[in-house]
């Protein structure tokens, strides 16, 4: 059961196409973003729809993958690490991100 304690599983369809950044030491980093819908009934009855965005960090081959063949729009089934970290900006301000350490892809959906 050790495999299950950080795990995060997410179907949804990219917010941007994904970019990928070489950094000094050569290892490769991609980024994308991707949203996720739930809709439920509220009180009234009426139908309501809550949109999550997450934050996708991707390593290595998957990562290279994933900057070739994804496209901003397009549904994608993913599994990794959910992952805090902060830094500080230029003027001194302290952020804090939530991110997912990508481990698997899955791209859903026929060929365009």
């Amino acid at each position: 059961m050790q495999n299950l304690r950080n795990r995060v599983q997410l179907i949804g369809r990219l917010g941007q196409d994904p970019e990928v950044r070489t950094l000094t030491s050569g290892k490769k980093l991609t980024t994308f973003s991707i949203a996720t819908t739930d809709s439920y009934r509220n009180a009234a009855g009426d139908k309501v729809e809550e949109t999550q965005w997450h934050n996708i960090v991707a390593w290595g081959k998957v990562g290279e993958i994933a900057g070739e063949y994804l496209t901003k729009g397009q549904e994608v089934a993913l599994e990794g690490k959910l992952t805090h970290r902060s830094y500080e900006t230029n003027a001194g301000e302290k952020r804090y991100v939530t991110e997912i350490n990508l481990n698997e892809l899955l791209m859903v959906g026929g060929k365009k």
